[in-house]
């Protein structure tokens, strides 16, 4: 780092925490400095990125929130005419239609196969759900201990993200009654297994998309974004909630395709709604 560059970022850095300090825009002009050197500090300030927006939350707020992000997740369709909305969409949608028409191929594997018997001892149905709950939980009773802010916030942000998440899942499984794997025999036809799920009304029982899945990529999200300066913690993050979507396969409790709509979801929902980025 030459001089003089080094003396521009000092000149910056002295400015920026002088402004937010008295919130004044005026004492930029009354600090000595060469006027080439103003320019091309004032040029580079301007051009730094703005710092990610970080969503006011607390306990008081968690459900007007929730009711606020249900809004948006619902309405989204109404989002798809821009192509920053559509393009990704459209990529969402192809790569589970492809998916779809691979599960009638891959399901009876895992269907009748034994091999993945002792993964599954390990991450059944109850042991992903409470690992899934207890990270935001733990994360919670760390940051009251601890008096970390962002940490509390960190994880109110992740079960609000479960519960948007949870709720959008509810509405699509009783909308497609998909049958579980799990549910068709081993000899049988797997590629017929749309709206054939039984169950009252609102009951929640169907396939797609994964519910597990779909909370465990919600936590990882905010988790992985908040914490995110830790090179570690999205490697992590996502690692076990793809874990978790695997177990649902190989236990045969979800097709692959409600898997990856449950990750992607969950990715979405968590990212764009909750966090607002």
């Amino acid at each position: 780092m030459t001089p003089a560059l080094y003396r521009k970022m000092k000149i910056a850095l002295a400015l920026l925490l002088f402004n937010g300090f008295t919130g004044s825009s005026v004492v930029t002009a009354q600090v000595s400095v060469p006027d080439s050197d103003s320019d091309s500090t004032q040029s580079s300030a301007a051009t730094q990125p703005a710092p990610p927006y970080q969503r006011p939350v607390s306990l008081g707020q968690v459900i007007p929130n929730i009711v606020a992000d249900q809004s948006k997740i619902f309405l989204f369709p109404a989002k798809l005419n821009k192509k920053k909305n559509w393009i990704p969409a459209a990529v969402i949608l192809g790569t589970t239609a492809a998916l779809i028409a691979l599960d009638s191929h891959d399901a009876p594997y895992f269907r009748r196969t034994s091999t993945f018997s002792g993964f599954n001892g390990i991450f059944t149905a109850n042991a992903t759900a409470i690992g899934t709950a207890i990270v935001p939980v733990s994360l919670y009773a760390t940051g009251l201990i601890s008096k970390d802010s962002k940490m509390k916030g960190t994880a109110l942000l992740a079960g609000e993200a479960v519960a948007d998440s949870e709720i959008l899942a509810f509405v699509l499984k009783d909308a497609f009654k998909r049958v579980r794997p799990a549910s068709i025999a081993p000899t049988a036809n797997f590629s017929d297994s749309w709206f054939e799920s039984r169950g009252s009304l609102l009951s929640g029982n169907g396939s797609m998309p994964s519910g597990h899945t779909i909370a465990a990529f919600s936590v990882a999200t905010i988790v992985a974004r908040r914490y995110g300066n830790h090179r570690w913690v999205p490697y992590a993050s996502y690692g076990l909630a793809a874990l978790v979507g695997f177990s649902r396969v190989t236990l045969s409790a979800h097709f692959v395709s409600d898997v990856f709509v449950g990750a992607a979801l969950g990715y979405s929902v968590s990212r764009f709604a909750v966090l607002q980025q």
